[in-house]
């Protein structure tokens, strides 16, 4: 399945959904499932039993696991039954086509987001523009370097990156992130795919010149990675049954002119090694994000190529999709 949250208007104000991406066009999942209650099981309290196995909002889904899952694709099955109909026996919108409505961040609020360095191409071509080193160290090979960035401040395609008053450098990042869909601590390599939920394009803004000023702290980023619109994540959580995140083209292009090429296959951590590492004593829970880090040559500051004001910046992950934003300076 490929999820989304999207924004509906209504009588009462903008309301937010869950739904599935398919053929152009996006199945409310509760809709589908309440209506699927009602008209095909005869039940009567079909409103209960949809608001508590198939909830509206993405991260209580994810929270709900495998019971919202089931719901979730007796939901598509009603409607592949009903041959495409918009709307259900009782006026229902059940079908939204995919340029009506507003796609948000798949989880607008996420439990916690944090970022890896799992391509060690990245990481060298920075340390050596940096000048923070000529050879990488051995522990980078061995470790899964990591940080935690803002998860209050995520937005979603089409939403504007803002350009932090601070910064003279603004980069984007092309990564690609998993999202945790059950609760673990010391999880096993061997096992680590059993707790991931699906997979989202992450583009992790940052503010390059003072990033510069705050690694001397000795901290590791924050402001320089955590503003305003800072953190973008889209344009849906594709579940593991619909790709191989081991083997995922990835794309960035700046007003159309592709500025970086690379390949999931390329990371040193697979995506069960970091879930594996990052659960070492520290419980994983639904709805945390963990990022792959940038792809080889895969920001500007690696390229010595930078966005500016006005920019349309897309990132597209083979399998996902593409995650498109405008870059905006305001007064």
């Amino acid at each position: 399945m490929k999820l989304v949250t999207f924004e509906v208007k209504t009588a009462i104000g903008a309301v937010q959904r869950i739904g599935v991406l398919r053929d152009g066009h996006i199945i409310d999942l509760h809709a589908a499932y309440t209506a699927y209650l009602r008209e095909a099981r005869g039940i009567y309290r079909w409103r209960e039993i949809a608001e508590a196995l198939l909830p509206t909002d993405m991260l209580k889904f994810i929270e709900s696991g495998e019971m919202a899952t089931e719901a979730a694709h007796l939901a598509l099955g009603y409607c592949e039954k009903k041959g495409g109909e918009e709307t259900g026996q009782h006026g229902e919108t059940l079908l939204y086509r995919q340029g009506g409505v507003k796609l948000l961040a798949p989880v607008t609020r996420p439990v916690s987001i944090r970022d890896c360095s799992a391509f060690l191409q990245h990481v060298k071509n920075a340390g050596s523009r940096s000048g923070a080193f000529t050879e990488l160290p051995q522990v980078y090979y061995e470790i899964p370097a990591h940080y935690r960035t803002s998860s209050t401040s995520v937005i979603g395609p089409d939403e504007p990156i803002v350009w932090p008053s601070y910064t003279e450098k603004l980069d984007y990042e092309l990564e690609i992130a998993l999202c945790i869909g059950k609760q673990g601590v010391n999880i096993p390599v061997e096992r680590a795919a059993e707790y991931i939920f699906g997979y989202t394009i992450f583009n992790d803004i940052s503010a390059r010149d003072f990033q510069g000023k705050e690694m001397q702290l000795k901290l590791g980023p924050a402001k320089a990675k955590s503003f305003q619109n800072s953190n973008i994540l889209g344009p849906c959580i594709v579940t593991p049954d619909e790709l191989d995140p081991g083997n995922l083209r990835m794309t960035a292009r700046i007003n159309g002119e592709v500025w970086s090429e690379g390949n999931t296959k390329d990371m040193h951590f697979s995506f069960s090694q970091l879930v594996s590492y990052l659960s070492k004593d520290d419980p994983l829970y639904p709805g945390e994000f963990i990022g792959s880090g940038t792809v080889g040559f895969g920001c500007g500051m690696e390229l010595d190529k930078w966005i500016k004001p006005g920019d349309v910046v897309e990132l597209e992950v083979e399998g996902i999709g593409i995650l498109r934003n405008r870059v905006e300076r305001r007064a």
